[in-house]
């Protein structure tokens, strides 16, 4: 009797634990769709307040077109793109000059020349 003791004893008490927090979470799901519901019909159904009689301006308006900042961001773009097209070109020279110097050196190293 005591081997069968236990585990019921545990499975009873597993049960209430289950079953408290099952309640538990209903009750408060419960709770909030209540409140959900409420608050959704007061936004819907309740007039604009006096205080509100105009809304701001989209943000899209509200925007500064700086032209001199832009000029100047773009004037900045043109130069740096141009600095990495000239480094581009630059190393591809120097490794077509490195690869004629090797060229030229193992010519000389061999006798070919």
């Amino acid at each position: 009797m005591s081997v069968l003791l236990g585990p019921v004893s545990g499975a009873l008490v597993a049960g209430g634990v289950y079953y408290g927090f099952s309640n538990l979470i209903q009750a408060r799901t419960r709770e909030l769709s209540t409140d959900l519901h409420i608050q959704s019909t007061l936004l819907l159904h309740s007039p604009t307040p006096s205080w509100i009689s105009t809304y701001p301006s989209p943000a899209a308006s509200r925007i500064e077109h700086k032209p001199f900042l832009s000029l100047l961001q773009a004037k900045w773009n043109e130069q740096v793109e141009q600095a990495f097209v000239w480094v581009g070109q630059s190393d591809k020279h120097v490794s077509d000059a490195a690869g004629e110097f090797s060229q030229w050196a193992g010519r000389k190293l061999t006798g070919k020349d």
